[in-house]
Protein backbone atom coordinates (compact mmCIF):
# COMPACT_ATOMS: atom_id res chain seq x y z
CA UNK A 1 0.00 0.00 0.00
CA UNK A 2 1.41 3.41 -0.98
CA UNK A 3 0.47 6.48 1.08
CA UNK A 4 1.08 10.08 0.02
CA UNK A 5 1.59 12.25 3.11
CA UNK A 6 1.08 16.03 2.91
CA UNK A 7 2.06 18.48 5.68
CA UNK A 8 1.41 22.27 5.72
CA UNK A 9 0.45 23.12 9.29
CA UNK A 10 2.87 26.02 9.81
CA UNK A 11 5.79 27.20 7.69
CA UNK A 12 7.11 24.00 6.08
CA UNK A 13 5.56 22.43 3.00
CA UNK A 14 6.30 18.71 3.01
CA UNK A 15 5.33 15.57 1.13
CA UNK A 16 6.35 11.92 1.39
CA UNK A 17 5.59 8.52 -0.08
CA UNK A 18 5.39 5.63 2.38
CA UNK A 19 5.06 1.95 1.50
CA UNK A 20 2.87 0.10 3.99
CA UNK A 21 3.88 1.12 7.52
CA UNK A 22 7.64 1.21 7.31
CA UNK A 23 9.38 1.71 3.97
CA UNK A 24 9.87 5.39 3.19
CA UNK A 25 10.28 5.84 -0.56
CA UNK A 26 10.71 9.63 -0.51
CA UNK A 27 10.40 12.63 1.79
CA UNK A 28 10.81 16.24 0.63
CA UNK A 29 10.38 19.61 2.30
CA UNK A 30 10.29 23.27 1.32
CA UNK A 31 11.37 25.53 4.18
CA UNK A 32 10.18 29.12 4.62
CA UNK A 33 12.96 30.23 6.97
CA UNK A 34 14.25 32.81 4.50
CA UNK A 35 10.78 34.30 4.09
CA UNK A 36 10.12 34.76 7.80
CA UNK A 37 13.65 35.52 9.01
CA UNK A 38 13.35 39.33 8.58
CA UNK A 39 10.31 39.33 10.87
CA UNK A 40 11.78 37.15 13.62
CA UNK A 41 8.87 34.71 13.44
CA UNK A 42 6.23 33.17 11.21
CA UNK A 43 3.91 35.63 9.43
CA UNK A 44 0.70 33.63 8.79
CA UNK A 45 -0.32 35.36 5.54
CA UNK A 46 3.15 34.96 4.04
CA UNK A 47 3.21 31.33 5.14
CA UNK A 48 -0.03 30.62 3.29
CA UNK A 49 1.27 32.25 0.12
CA UNK A 50 4.47 30.22 0.22
CA UNK A 51 2.49 27.01 0.71
CA UNK A 52 0.47 27.84 -2.41
CA UNK A 53 3.69 28.12 -4.39
CA UNK A 54 5.29 24.99 -2.98
CA UNK A 55 2.51 22.42 -2.53
CA UNK A 56 2.32 21.12 -6.11
CA UNK A 57 6.12 21.00 -6.69
CA UNK A 58 6.63 19.17 -3.39
CA UNK A 59 4.08 16.47 -4.21
CA UNK A 60 5.46 16.10 -7.73
CA UNK A 61 9.01 15.81 -6.38
CA UNK A 62 7.98 13.22 -3.78
CA UNK A 63 6.34 11.11 -6.50
CA UNK A 64 9.34 11.49 -8.80
CA UNK A 65 11.89 10.49 -6.15
CA UNK A 66 9.78 7.50 -5.15
CA UNK A 67 9.60 6.51 -8.82
CA UNK A 68 5.80 6.27 -8.72
CA UNK A 69 2.84 8.20 -10.16
CA UNK A 70 -0.48 9.28 -8.69
CA UNK A 71 -2.02 6.21 -10.30
CA UNK A 72 0.05 4.10 -7.89
CA UNK A 73 -1.11 5.92 -4.74
CA UNK A 74 -3.60 3.99 -2.58
CA UNK A 75 -4.15 6.59 0.16
CA UNK A 76 -3.65 10.32 0.72
CA UNK A 77 -2.97 11.45 4.29
CA UNK A 78 -2.96 15.17 5.10
CA UNK A 79 -2.54 17.25 8.24
CA UNK A 80 -5.99 18.44 9.34
CA UNK A 81 -4.84 20.33 12.44
CA UNK A 82 -3.66 21.84 14.67
CA UNK A 83 -1.79 24.77 13.13
CA UNK A 84 -2.26 28.03 11.27
CA UNK A 85 -5.66 27.88 9.57
CA UNK A 86 -4.46 29.51 6.35
CA UNK A 87 -1.50 27.15 6.07
CA UNK A 88 -3.60 24.09 6.89
CA UNK A 89 -6.20 25.01 4.27
CA UNK A 90 -3.62 24.99 1.49
CA UNK A 91 -2.52 21.41 2.07
CA UNK A 92 -5.96 20.16 3.12
CA UNK A 93 -7.82 21.67 0.16
CA UNK A 94 -5.21 20.40 -2.28
CA UNK A 95 -5.36 16.90 -0.80
CA UNK A 96 -9.18 16.85 -0.91
CA UNK A 97 -9.22 17.97 -4.54
CA UNK A 98 -6.55 15.45 -5.52
CA UNK A 99 -8.35 12.63 -3.73
CA UNK A 100 -11.66 13.54 -5.36
CA UNK A 101 -10.34 13.86 -8.90
CA UNK A 102 -8.23 10.70 -8.68
CA UNK A 103 -10.75 8.74 -6.59
CA UNK A 104 -8.17 8.02 -3.89
CA UNK A 105 -9.20 7.48 -0.23
CA UNK A 106 -8.33 10.44 2.02
CA UNK A 107 -7.64 10.74 5.74
CA UNK A 108 -7.04 13.88 7.77
CA UNK A 109 -4.70 13.35 10.70
CA UNK A 110 -3.81 15.28 13.82
CA UNK A 111 -0.35 16.81 13.56
CA UNK A 112 0.42 15.75 17.13
CA UNK A 113 -0.29 12.11 16.24
CA UNK A 114 2.38 12.40 13.57
CA UNK A 115 4.96 13.55 16.10
CA UNK A 116 3.92 10.88 18.62
CA UNK A 117 4.39 8.14 16.01
CA UNK A 118 7.45 9.55 14.20
CA UNK A 119 9.85 7.27 16.08
CA UNK A 120 8.20 4.30 14.32
CA UNK A 121 9.82 5.50 11.08
CA UNK A 122 13.20 4.45 12.45
CA UNK A 123 14.68 0.97 12.10
CA UNK A 124 14.71 0.50 15.86
CA UNK A 125 11.10 1.08 16.89
CA UNK A 126 9.64 1.63 20.36
CA UNK A 127 7.05 -0.80 21.70
CA UNK A 128 3.72 0.33 23.09
CA UNK A 129 2.80 1.64 25.55
CA UNK A 130 5.16 4.61 25.77
CA UNK A 131 5.36 8.18 27.02
CA UNK A 132 5.77 10.74 24.23
CA UNK A 133 7.19 14.20 24.86
CA UNK A 134 6.23 16.44 21.93
CA UNK A 135 8.01 19.80 21.97
CA UNK A 136 7.90 22.32 19.14
CA UNK A 137 7.22 25.96 18.37
CA UNK A 138 3.51 25.48 18.92
CA UNK A 139 3.30 22.64 21.42
CA UNK A 140 4.85 21.29 24.59
CA UNK A 141 2.86 18.22 25.58
CA UNK A 142 3.23 14.83 27.22
CA UNK A 143 1.14 11.92 25.94
CA UNK A 144 0.59 8.32 26.93
CA UNK A 145 0.55 6.32 23.68
CA UNK A 146 -1.25 3.00 24.20
CA UNK A 147 -1.15 2.01 20.52
CA UNK A 148 -1.07 3.66 17.08
CA UNK A 149 -4.52 5.19 17.62
CA UNK A 150 -4.97 5.71 21.36
CA UNK A 151 -3.24 8.74 22.87
CA UNK A 152 -3.98 10.33 26.25
CA UNK A 153 -2.86 13.90 26.94
CA UNK A 154 -1.13 13.96 30.33
CA UNK A 155 0.27 17.48 30.36
CA UNK A 156 0.66 20.54 28.16
CA UNK A 157 1.89 24.10 28.25
CA UNK A 158 -0.34 26.66 29.90
CA UNK A 159 1.20 29.56 27.99
CA UNK A 160 4.29 29.62 25.75
CA UNK A 161 5.48 26.41 24.10
CA UNK A 162 9.16 25.57 24.59
CA UNK A 163 9.99 26.31 20.95
CA UNK A 164 8.14 29.61 21.16
CA UNK A 165 10.22 30.57 24.21
CA UNK A 166 13.42 29.73 22.30
CA UNK A 167 12.32 31.95 19.41
CA UNK A 168 11.44 34.86 21.71
CA UNK A 169 14.75 34.66 23.57
CA UNK A 170 16.61 34.51 20.25
CA UNK A 171 14.76 37.63 19.10
CA UNK A 172 15.54 39.39 22.38
CA UNK A 173 19.25 38.61 21.91
CA UNK A 174 19.20 39.49 18.18
CA UNK A 175 20.25 35.98 17.19
CA UNK A 176 17.90 35.72 14.22
CA UNK A 177 15.30 33.19 13.10
CA UNK A 178 14.70 30.30 13.54
CA UNK A 179 15.59 30.85 17.16
CA UNK A 180 15.91 27.31 18.51
CA UNK A 181 19.04 26.24 16.61
CA UNK A 182 20.68 29.65 17.16
CA UNK A 183 20.12 29.64 20.91
CA UNK A 184 21.38 26.05 21.03
CA UNK A 185 24.53 26.98 19.11
CA UNK A 186 25.28 29.90 21.44
CA UNK A 187 24.54 27.71 24.46
CA UNK A 188 27.17 25.17 23.39
CA UNK A 189 29.93 27.61 24.42
CA UNK A 190 28.17 28.99 27.50
CA UNK A 191 27.94 28.00 31.15
CA UNK A 192 24.70 26.27 32.11
CA UNK A 193 24.92 27.41 35.72
CA UNK A 194 25.98 31.00 35.03
CA UNK A 195 22.51 32.42 35.71
CA UNK A 196 19.88 30.74 37.85
CA UNK A 197 16.73 31.31 35.81
CA UNK A 198 13.42 30.13 37.38
CA UNK A 199 11.81 26.75 36.74
CA UNK A 200 8.00 26.61 36.76
CA UNK A 201 7.03 23.36 38.47
CA UNK A 202 3.38 24.43 39.04
CA UNK A 203 1.26 22.29 41.39
CA UNK A 204 2.60 19.13 43.01
CA UNK A 205 2.71 16.26 40.49
CA UNK A 206 1.46 18.54 37.70
CA UNK A 207 2.64 17.46 34.25
CA UNK A 208 1.77 20.83 32.69
CA UNK A 209 4.40 23.32 31.54
CA UNK A 210 4.78 27.09 31.77
CA UNK A 211 7.59 29.00 30.06
CA UNK A 212 6.29 32.59 30.04
CA UNK A 213 7.88 33.35 33.42
CA UNK A 214 11.24 32.04 32.23
CA UNK A 215 11.04 34.20 29.12
CA UNK A 216 10.27 37.25 31.29
CA UNK A 217 13.19 36.41 33.59
CA UNK A 218 15.57 36.44 30.62
CA UNK A 219 14.13 39.79 29.52
CA UNK A 220 14.54 41.27 33.01
CA UNK A 221 18.12 39.98 33.25
CA UNK A 222 19.04 41.63 29.96
CA UNK A 223 17.45 44.93 31.00
CA UNK A 224 19.30 44.86 34.33
CA UNK A 225 22.64 44.20 32.64
CA UNK A 226 22.08 47.07 30.21
CA UNK A 227 21.14 49.45 33.04
CA UNK A 228 24.44 48.54 34.71
CA UNK A 229 26.23 49.23 31.42
CA UNK A 230 27.36 45.61 31.36
CA UNK A 231 27.82 43.74 28.12
CA UNK A 232 25.52 40.76 27.71
CA UNK A 233 27.15 37.35 28.10
CA UNK A 234 25.00 35.91 25.32
CA UNK A 235 26.41 32.38 25.46
CA UNK A 236 25.89 32.16 29.22
CA UNK A 237 22.35 33.52 28.92
CA UNK A 238 21.51 30.98 26.22
CA UNK A 239 23.08 28.07 28.11
CA UNK A 240 21.33 28.98 31.36
CA UNK A 241 17.98 29.54 29.64
CA UNK A 242 18.26 26.28 27.71
CA UNK A 243 19.15 24.37 30.88
CA UNK A 244 16.04 25.70 32.63
CA UNK A 245 13.83 24.52 29.75
CA UNK A 246 15.54 21.13 29.49
CA UNK A 247 15.38 20.47 33.23
CA UNK A 248 11.62 21.01 33.35
CA UNK A 249 10.93 18.99 30.18
CA UNK A 250 13.11 16.12 31.38
CA UNK A 251 11.81 16.03 34.95
CA UNK A 252 8.12 16.10 34.03
CA UNK A 253 8.53 13.48 31.28
CA UNK A 254 10.24 11.09 33.69
CA UNK A 255 7.57 11.87 36.29
CA UNK A 256 4.86 10.94 33.77
CA UNK A 257 6.62 7.65 33.05
CA UNK A 258 6.90 6.84 36.76
CA UNK A 259 3.28 7.76 37.52
CA UNK A 260 1.98 5.48 34.77
CA UNK A 261 4.54 2.72 35.19
CA UNK A 262 5.95 3.10 31.68
CA UNK A 263 9.59 2.30 30.87
CA UNK A 264 9.72 3.60 27.30
CA UNK A 265 10.00 7.29 26.39
CA UNK A 266 9.81 8.81 22.91
CA UNK A 267 10.77 12.34 21.87
CA UNK A 268 9.04 14.23 19.06
CA UNK A 269 8.71 17.74 17.61
CA UNK A 270 11.31 20.21 16.40
CA UNK A 271 12.72 21.05 19.83
CA UNK A 272 13.40 17.34 20.46
CA UNK A 273 16.35 17.62 18.07
CA UNK A 274 18.00 20.00 20.57
CA UNK A 275 21.37 18.38 21.47
CA UNK A 276 21.22 19.31 25.15
CA UNK A 277 17.70 17.93 25.58
CA UNK A 278 18.76 14.67 23.95
CA UNK A 279 21.87 14.48 26.11
CA UNK A 280 19.98 15.15 29.34
CA UNK A 281 17.19 12.70 28.49
CA UNK A 282 19.71 10.01 27.52
CA UNK A 283 21.57 10.41 30.82
CA UNK A 284 18.37 10.46 32.90
CA UNK A 285 16.89 7.41 31.17
CA UNK A 286 20.14 5.48 31.62
CA UNK A 287 20.12 6.23 35.34
CA UNK A 288 16.43 5.35 35.78
CA UNK A 289 16.53 2.23 33.60
CA UNK A 290 14.18 3.55 30.93
CA UNK A 291 14.44 3.13 27.16
CA UNK A 292 14.67 6.34 25.14
CA UNK A 293 13.83 6.64 21.46
CA UNK A 294 14.84 9.81 19.62
CA UNK A 295 13.88 10.11 15.95
CA UNK A 296 16.38 11.46 13.44
CA UNK A 297 16.27 15.28 13.19
CA UNK A 298 14.43 15.12 9.85
CA UNK A 299 11.59 13.26 11.58
CA UNK A 300 11.54 15.64 14.56
CA UNK A 301 10.73 18.75 12.56
CA UNK A 302 7.52 18.88 10.52
CA UNK A 303 7.60 16.33 7.70
CA UNK A 304 5.33 14.43 5.36
CA UNK A 305 6.62 11.00 6.39
CA UNK A 306 5.09 11.11 9.88
CA UNK A 307 1.78 12.31 8.40
CA UNK A 308 1.80 9.43 5.91
CA UNK A 309 2.50 6.95 8.73
CA UNK A 310 -0.18 8.34 11.05
CA UNK A 311 -2.66 8.33 8.17
CA UNK A 312 -1.83 4.74 7.25
CA UNK A 313 -2.59 3.54 10.79
CA UNK A 314 -5.75 5.65 11.00
CA UNK A 315 -7.04 4.29 7.69
CA UNK A 316 -6.52 0.69 8.83
CA UNK A 317 -8.74 1.36 11.84
CA UNK A 318 -11.34 3.89 10.70
CA UNK A 319 -11.28 3.96 6.91
CA UNK A 320 -11.48 7.16 4.82
CA UNK A 321 -12.40 10.57 6.22
CA UNK A 322 -15.98 11.88 5.79
CA UNK A 323 -15.92 14.49 2.98
CA UNK A 324 -17.56 17.24 5.06
CA UNK A 325 -14.68 17.49 7.55
CA UNK A 326 -12.53 20.64 7.70
CA UNK A 327 -9.29 21.88 9.29
CA UNK A 328 -8.99 22.85 12.97
CA UNK A 329 -6.55 25.06 14.87
CA UNK A 330 -6.32 23.16 18.18
CA UNK A 331 -5.33 19.54 18.64
CA UNK A 332 -8.16 17.08 19.19
CA UNK A 333 -5.95 14.66 21.11
CA UNK A 334 -7.13 14.82 24.72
Amino acid sequence: MLTLGIESSCDDTAAAILKDNGTLLSSVLSSQDETHSPFGGVVPELASRQHLKAIVPMVQTALYRAEVTLADIDLISVTQGPGLIGSLLVGFSYAKALASVRNIPLVGVDHMAGHILAALLEEEKPSFPYIALVVSGGSSSIYLAQNTQTFTLLGRTRDDAAGEAFDKVAKLLNLGYPGGPRVSKEASTGRRSAIRFPRAWLEENSLDFSFSGLKTAVLNHCHKEKQNNSSLAVSDICASFQEAVVEVLMTKTLMAADIHGINTIVLGGGVSSNPRLREAMTEACAISGKKLFTPSPEYCTDNGAMIALAGYFQFQTAGPMPPEQDVYSRSRLT
